[in-house]
């Protein structure tokens, strides 16, 4: 087989082999790969892998051969894959590899929010400790999270790990999700948006992004939150309305969000979160533990044997 790695470095910027990848046949590995690019590296591959590299309908029709587009990643919305399945090509993803890295990237933001960990320990460095005529000072509130009800929209595998640290903290946990979950961890109550926007302390976002969804966090949901709430986003940057997220910090509508996540990745300088009150961004790194990162690649090769043994596995568009 002939194999393509379209943008391997976010991925395996070193830390990680490949060797897995090359046992199973003629493997090219790129660190990045640009649009014009694609259709000459990739012109006589049958297995064509990627991460975020976009492939069009139009990159479909040019690659005679293909037959097997991969995902390095679980979103699969850079591939077209109504074009993919009409040209019989099985598209797959990474389904489950990062649960535990993300439901941890939660609690760091979280965390941060509650504490300013970071902001106390700069001052510190900066001396202000030293200058102090007490023991100690603080800059910011200083929250406790024990108590406090954390809300999660979208209680899947993510969400449900997010809930088991929430408990462990001593958090009240109420989910939301548009179909009733099978497996419901303990103690967390099952309610609707209206209430988990309305009476949460921490919002936490864990849906996958949809057509209906898109934005959907605007400032219609965000004046239903309480002005001492915290937003959190680890799924998609596309379910937040950025501007109104923006405002409602600026006002103090609510008190500080933490994203992982941003509509454009990377953003414009002019993004309004990028100069918005109390908002703690990270460049999309929940996903990228090595651990994680590790059993991606595992389930990446798993996935082409599975494809060459003619039963596929995580197909995201119905072959």
């Amino acid at each position: 087989m002939r194999i393509v790695i379209l943008d391997g470095y976010t991925l395996n910027p070193g830390d990680l082999s490949w060797e897995a990848f090359h046992a199973l046949g003629d493997c090219r590995i790129y660190d990045r790969t640009l649009p014009e690019e694609i259709v000459s590296r990739a012109a006589d591959c049958e297995i064509l892998l990627t991460n975020k590299t976009v492939i069009s309908r139009e990159t479909i029709r040019q690659l005679p051969d293909l037959k097997y587009i991969g995902l390095l990643a679980t979103g699969y919305n850079v591939v077209d894959i109504k074009a993919a399945a009409e040209r019989g090509i099985p598209v797959t993803n990474i389904p489950e590899y990062g649960t535990m890295s993300v439901a941890q990237m939660v609690f760091c933001h979280l965390l941060n929010l509650s504490i300013h960990a970071a902001e106390h320990s700069q001052s510190v460095h900066q001396g202000k400790w030293s200058e102090c005529k007490d023991y100690c000072f603080w800059d910011f509130p200083l929250v406790e999270l024990a108590g406090l009800t954390m809300g999660i929209v979208g209680l899947g595998r993510i969400g449900s790990a997010t809930a088991v640290m929430a408990k462990a903290f001593g958090m009240v946990v109420q989910a939301y999700d548009t179909r009733i979950p099978p497996n419901i961890p303990d103690d967390v109550k099952m309610t609707d948006l209206e209430t988990i926007f309305r009476d949460s302390d921490v919002v936490s976002l864990h849906c996958p992004l949809t057509e209906t969804n898109a934005g959907f966090v605007d400032a219609k949901w965000l004046k239903k939150m309480k002005r001492s709430a915290f937003l959190i986003n680890t799924s998609r940057g596309q379910l937040i309305n950025e501007k109104d997220l923006a405002e409602a910090l600026n006002s103090g509508q609510i008190a500080g969000a933490g994203l992982d996540v941003l509509s454009v990745e990377p953003p414009p300088a002019d993004n309004p979160l990028l100069t918005a009150r109390n908002c703690t961004i990270t460049p999309h790194i929940s996903w990228a533990t090595r651990s994680a990162r590790q059993r991606l690649m595992v389930t990446a090769v798993e996935n082409i044997q599975a494809f060459e043994n003619g039963k596929p596995i995580h197909v995201v568009n119905g072959l």
